[in-house]
């Protein structure tokens, strides 16, 4: 799950953007005036993104982003002039003072291209052993010789059969071999 980590060294600041936020449909996990504790946060949580100022009492944001798992992204929210210093790579930016409506959706455009980037893949599927493979191909031959189809009428045949009953390919394939063949 994504969190949210608001980390400004005033709360009062904090608590405001978090109220922005939680106005629109995205719940802050965590506030934090403090460095120290983002990166404490950070590495109980899976992903998310860390929305903070430029200078903490104990770090600055250059120093942060380094201890921030790849899980992690940031959106920094500074003046005009610390944000074109910002030589750091990947960290998404917000010009001071800052509008709902931008923060928003730069907050949910992060969520989405971190969801995209953590998604886990899609399994393939898992290869058929040549015995499951003789099933369907005894069963396509079947078909071919007893009700004249070609070899791919018959294997749609059985795909169609398949998902109509739920029914896996092979098993579809040894009914339809029970009842041609009587095997």
């Amino acid at each position: 799950m994504d969190s949210i980590i608001i980390a400004l060294p005033k709360e009062e600041d904090a608590k405001r953007i978090g109220a922005i936020l939680k106005k629109n449909g995205l719940e802050p996990t965590v506030i934090c005036t403090t460095a120290s504790k983002v990166i404490s946060h950070v590495h109980q949580l899976d992903s998310g993104i860390v929305i903070c100022g430029p200078r903490f009492l104990d770090m600055h944001y250059t120093q942060l982003v380094e201890y921030l798992p790849k899980h992690f992204e940031m959106l920094l929210l500074a003046s005009s002039s610390t944000i074109e210093n910002c030589l750091i790579n990947g960290i998404t930016t917000l010009q001071l003072p800052i509008k709902a409506v931008e923060l928003i959706n730069t907050v949910q455009d992060m969520l989405c291209q971190l969801r995209k980037r953590t998604k886990k893949p899609k399994s393939l599927p898992q290869k058929r052993n040549e015995q499951e493979q003789n099933y369907i191909n005894n069963a396509k031959r079947a078909l071919m010789e007893i009700n004249n189809m070609t070899e791919q009428e018959a294997f749609r045949y059985i795909q169609k059969m398949s998902m109509d009953t739920g029914v896996n390919k092979v098993e579809t394939a040894q009914k339809v071999l029970r009842m041609l063949c009587g095997y």
